[in-house]
């Protein structure tokens, strides 16, 4: 049978992939189509809902992650097919059974007999010329397996227990290949798999073995083994604090396999038992283990990756200031409070270091020059950063700006703030300053648009990820860049504003192009029209075809550059315009204009109404930013440290973290409290997000103060 084409692969995949995913598999098909023509994720859920059946981005995601794992299964049965070929051992049978297999531990199951290895103990039998012994032993008829061993003796097979041992090896290994024992041992980890941790008592009493205290005899059924604890554990193993094992009930693997194996109580029976019990113990147990150490691994990374994903979702959808003269303030002690001003479009008009607080405390010159910078620059509202002297320069400022018409003061999350200022990003954008400026420009931007001044800074920086550096580096990547440029394109671009490390987020674009159009925007003014964006070097019609709609141009000729509305379907706004006797800006404005188009009358094999119906939500509100408004929040009054704190206090905070465990809220004392999934509300809560959202106003009891830990836990319930 020769080796399946691509051509029959494609509709296998489609296959599969709905059966796993439970999508109708035409709307797989038309999917990976889309996928395989270079479309983007956010083009194919926003603009190609006809060939999709309207799936949307996770969906999409889902089937595109599935497309490329059975891609790289295909490779890796084909790299099989050809080992064994070039071995001489392959059969039209063997090579259909890969062929027509799509499950990865099945695949390698089958390839493990001919898998390329090191000199076994088994190996080194066949090579002494035992194999046929152990296929006699195998056989359990012979009544004396002592003498019938005695032939075998020879050569570096010195005596009778030498060359029954050496077929024991064999018969182990032949266990520990044989797939219907692997997939029996495979299915008793799954059953009954408990994963153990101890502690390694020459680290016990250490400091760094504190954090794992939970876990220094720890046991629990590995499929009830949550990604938080899982994680903890793997990295505790990965520091030598812990030792981390996974293991069902030996003896019942062991008694399952050698009724498989021994046909009774002979002396042939007796030494198969004996290798069975040996090719479990030593081959087949630590193998199925590593196997269900990587995948439960895997899993945890899953999860771990979805929470972080989540997090980092919310957080590039927090609400905007929007383009206001924003005042940005990185508070600190003894080297002062760097304040940045900045115009609407967040460009920096001045800096300067005041120092209102001990060691220093010159506060009166701080309170005049922070007074005659919010009336030199008209700051329309104050970002102050919320890591160290947060609290004192909020009061501060309060105190120094009493009338009524004060600037709105906002407290910002500084995570990230110090990577960005020492960033190449930060160092191409101010050549002139130094990191400290930097970081206050990024706190006051971060107020006016928090989506295009945290896509300059690596996810894994901004403080919302669990686990982020112990999972799997090149998935947690992919999940990231993708999270990011659904958000981006969600909200879309200002084209004329935005800059290259927000462009190359957009659909269609990368690097090279967002550079390039920046590039020609700095030569040729602000652009008036998405059709220029076809002068753009090496912007051709794929690339416009995939970005156009996802970029905007406020006060363009057209008003449908400055919506979500593709290019290629403004002749048809056009033409709905014009059977109302309009024009396309009349039929924006003019709310009985659009109830009038009767959509039905537009559809066409090209257009369905999934796609119209999108066309008329946008006309009613064009380029809407989905974000939500911003508010503003302060903490408690006098609660400034940990000490502070009392049980059964009610506090507001803030949401900054959340986990699979619950949820880490900020209530101003420079330490995150744990709202524990199970206080996070009055009923049972199977997923924080479900209850809580990054940076939501919430008010929390204290629970306790772990002072010793540094753990502060809160409940939410009955509040």
């Amino acid at each position: 049978m020769a080796l399946q084409t691509k051509t029959d692969e494609k509709p296998v995949y489609a296959r599969l992939i709905a059966e796993r995913l439970n999508i109708s598999e035409k709307n797989v098909d038309g999917t990976l189509a889309l996928l395989d023509e270079g479309c983007t994720i956010p083009f194919i859920a926003r603009y190609r809902k006809e060939r999709t059946g309207g799936l949307d981005e996770v969906k999409i995601s889902a089937i595109s992650d599935q497309y490329e794992r059975l891609k790289e299964l295909q490779k890796r049965k084909d790299t099989i097919v050809k080992t064994i070929t070039e071995q001489g051992k392959m059969t039209p049978e063997l090579e259909q059974r890969i062929m027509e297999t799509w499950e990865s531990a099945v695949l390698e199951d089958i390839y493990l007999p001919y898998r390329p290895k090191r000199r076994t103990r088994a190996q080194v039998a066949r090579e002494q010329g035992l194999e046929p012994l152990a296929q006699l032993l195998l056989l359990q008829r012979e009544r004396d397996p002592e003498r019938a061993a005695e032939k075998f003796v020879k050569g570096d097979v010195g005596d009778v227990a030498a060359a029954l041992k050496g077929a024991q090896d064999i018969i182990a290994e032949q266990v520990s290949e044989d797939e219907r024992s692997r997939q029996q041992v495979r299915g008793a980890f799954r059953r009954q798999g408990v994963i153990t941790s101890k502690v390694v008592k020459a680290k016990a009493d250490t400091d760094e073995a504190a954090k794992y205290s939970d876990y220094f005899d720890w046991h629990e059924p590995l499929k009830r083994c949550s990604s938080h604890r899982l994680l903890a554990m793997r990295r505790g193993e990965a520091e030598g604090i812990l030792r981390v094992s996974i293991s069902p009930d030996d003896e019942e693997c062991v008694a399952r396999l050698q009724r498989h194996y021994v046909y009774g109580q002979t002396p042939c029976g007796r030494l198969v038992a004996e290798a069975v019990e040996d090719g479990y113990k030593r081959l087949l147990k630590p193998s199925i283990e590593t196997e269900f150490g990587n995948l439960s691994k895997e899993q945890a990374d899953d999860e771990a990756i979805r929470v972080f994903a989540e997090n980092l979702r919310q957080l590039l959808l927090s609400a905007p200031l929007g383009q206001k003269r924003v005042m940005g303030i990185d508070p600190g002690f003894r080297t002062g409070c760097k304040v940045v001003c900045l115009d609407a479009q967040g460009n920096l008009l001045h800096h300067e270091a005041i120092f209102p607080h001990p060691p220093v405390n010159h506060r009166m010159q701080a309170t005049v020059h922070l007074q005659q910078m919010v009336e030199q620059y008209h700051v329309e509202a104050i970002a102050i950063g919320n890591g160290t002297a947060s609290r004192e320069t909020r009061a501060f400022v309060e105190e120094s700006l009493t009338a009524a018409s004060a600037p709105g003061i906002f407290v910002v999350s500084e995570d990230g703030a110090s990577v960005y200022s020492a960033s190449k990003t930060a160092r191409e954008e101010f050549p002139d300053e130094d990191v400290t400026v930097r970081g206050a420009v990024s706190i006051g931007r971060r107020l006016m648009d928090p989506l295009a001044e945290l896509v300059k800074i690596d996810p894994k920086s901004i403080g919302v990820g669990q686990y982020q550096h112990d999972v799997d580096q090149t998935k947690l990547k992919h999940q990231l860049d993708q999270t990011v440029e659904s958000c981006v394109n969600q909200v879309g671009v200002n084209l004329n504003t935005a800059s290259q490390h927000l462009l190359q987020y957009v659909s269609g674009l990368g690097p090279a192009l967002a550079g390039n159009i920046v590039d020609y925007r700095r030569e040729n003014g602000a652009f008036t029209s998405r059709a220029q964006l076809k002068k753009v070097p090496r912007l051709g019609p794929a690339a416009y075809e995939q970005c156009a709609g996802f970029l905007r141009i406020p006060g363009a000729r057209n008003p449908l550059d400055n919506s979500a509305v593709h290019p290629e379907r403004y002749q048809l706004v056009e033409q709905m315009a014009k059977d109302q006797g309009c024009t396309v800006a009349d039929l924006i404005n003019n709310k009985e204009k659009r109830q009038a188009v009767d959509v039905g009358r537009y559809v066409t094999a090209e257009v369905g109404l999934p796609t119209l119906t999108d066309i008329m939500k946008e006309l009613e509100k064009p380029g809407r930013d989905p974000r939500e408004q911003l508010e503003e929040f302060r903490f408690a009054d006098g609660i400034e440290t940990a000490d502070d704190l009392v049980e059964g206090m009610e506090l507001p905070g803030i949401v900054t973290n959340i986990t699979a465990f619950g949820a880490f809220v900020d209530i101003g004392v420079h330490q995150d409290g744990l709202v524990h999934i199970s206080q996070l509300a009055d009923k049972y809560v199977k997923d924080p997000n479900t209850v809580v959202k990054l940076h939501q106003h919430v008010r929390v009891r204290v629970l306790e103060v772990d002072h010793r830990r540094n753990r502060i836990s809160l409940s939410m319930r009955g509040l």
